[in-house]
């Protein structure tokens, strides 16, 4: 690969990269194959279409860029769902849920149940959130003896905005590696964008949705099923926010000594600011939180050994898909960059006057459309954009803003190629038509306000 040279022109570059994301397409609708074996293979057949060594493809170029990816991925997402599984098993969600209708009383039950979702998507994945939660919306509707949408939207729409936005899920994880930006800096920036964009495409849609399309509370996931599978005394709704706020706050240090050591007030060698940095580290500040989490809502609650060790296994199963697939993004994204059309995209896109971080959000866009997951349309278009993005010369905070853009852009538009479309679809009881008018416009209201204001701080912020 080093003394290798691409001899194809921008044109023929980019046709190769417009055929790798039609065939992925064709692939994953058409054929029904699953998005890992299409990413690896379309990774393939790409790296041979553009003329990379065929002794370098393998090892250099797609097992390199698989592991790259996964090296920052998939520790963050295994120990993110170890914690999320904790405080489900704990009865800790349907507390937070109730504490929060408490607090902000029964007229405004959808936007407690919105905060709550928002609590609980930092560390839970989308479709485990959705399993959470749907159970007290259903409960929550039926109390007050109205139509599910409202109170459906304003959850979806919080787990959805967590798992598109910030860390610790895989798609801005794997972005911001790709970019370069700093976590401490996504999670600052992305915190209020993600409440903002929530507000508007969630909590307000859904208030105006449920006044115009009417859906019964479905008889699935009932109340009484839940109540059932609680234990008999769940974790408080405090030590619940307490467990949550650990991470948030460790990463926060460490991008608050970041700050420090650049400004020059305290030095990087210090041996008290390196400890205090390798414990706000994102990994380490998870397994610290996941450590407490094991104690307070296992052990201390009288949980065994044996039960919380089957607990947090068996939160690894159902990431392990999604892993995969994002390191097969990152194959993808791998292929492109090597081959030379990360970068012919980049200067074709310079040459048509189009600004990086529009760009960025465009081609977040087209991947989404094209093949439905938001995890691999993000990791692919951070991947394709990072050598415009490094030549550009953003300081720390603009290459966070870039990072949320993207992500905006990977959620446009979800429609029947998305698993989330029928998931969502079929635990709200609605059909095709329905989900488009609700959840297909939620997620492309969450892109375009999420990118509007991504935009705005990267002005704001240069």
């Amino acid at each position: 690969m080093e003394n290798w040279t691409q001899t194809l022109g921008a044109g023929p570059l980019l046709g190769i990269a417009l055929g790798a994301i039609a065939l992925i397409l064709v692939l994953i609708i058409k054929f029904r194959l699953h998005a890992l074996l299409t990413m690896v293979l379309v990774s393939l057949l790409t790296a041979i279409a553009t003329g990379l060594p065929m002794s370098s493809i393998v090892n250099d170029v797609l097992i390199k860029s698989f592991g790259g990816t996964l090296g920052s991925v998939a520790l963050l997402v295994g120990l993110g769902a170890m914690l999320g599984r904790l405080v489900e098993t704990s009865g800790g969600a349907q507390s937070l849920a109730d504490a929060l209708v408490r607090m902000f009383g029964e007229k405004r039950a959808a936007f407690a149940l919105g905060v709550a979702s928002l609590i609980f998507g930092f560390p839970i994945f989308f479709d485990a959130g959705l399993v959470v939660m749907l159970p007290i919306v259903f409960a929550t509707a039926r109390r007050m003896k109205q139509p599910v949408l409202a109170y459906a939207l304003a959850s979806i729409g919080a787990f959805s905005v967590m798992h598109v936005f910030l860390p610790p899920h895989p798609g801005p994880i794997a972005a911001s590696e790709f970019y370069g930006a700093g976590i401490g800096q996504v999670l600052l920036v992305g915190l209020p964008i993600a409440f903002v964009t929530w507000y508007f495409s969630g909590y307000l849609l859904g208030q105006v949705l449920g006044k115009r399309i009417h859906v019964p509370v479905p008889d699935l996931l009932s109340g009484g099923k839940l109540d059932n599978d609680q234990p008999k005394e769940p974790a408080s709704a405090g030590t619940v926010v307490g467990i949550m706020l650990i991470p948030m706050l460790l990463i926060f240090m460490n991008t608050g000594l970041a700050t420090l050591i650049s400004e020059k007030v305290v030095s990087a060698d210090e041996g008290w600011v390196q400890v205090l940095r390798m414990i706000g580290s994102t990994p380490i500040a998870l397994l610290i939180s996941v450590l407490v989490a094991l104690y307070v809502l296992g052990i201390r609650r009288g949980e065994t050994g044996s039960a919380l060790e089957k607990t947090v296994d068996g939160a690894l199963g159902p990431v392990c898909s999604v892993i995969l697939i994002t390191g097969a993004g990152g194959m993808f994204g791998g292929v492109l960059r090597a081959s030379g059309i990360g970068q012919a995209l980049a200067d074709s896109m310079g040459d048509l006057g189009i600004p990086v971080l529009l760009g960025c959000f465009l081609v977040a866009v087209v991947l989404r459309i094209a093949q439905g997951s938001a995890t691999v349309a993000l990791t692919t278009a951070a991947a394709l954009m990072a050598p415009a993005v490094m030549a550009a010369g953003y300081n720390e905070w603009q290459l966070a803003c870039v990072v949320l853009a993207t992500a905006a852009g990977s959620v446009c538009a979800s429609h029947v190629n998305d698993s989330g479309f029928w998931l969502v679809g079929r635990l709200l009881d609605m059909d095709v038509p329905t989900t488009l008018r609700t959840w297909t416009v939620n997620q492309t209201l969450i892109a375009v306000i999420g990118f509007a204001l991504s935009a705005t701080a990267f002005v704001l912020l240069g």
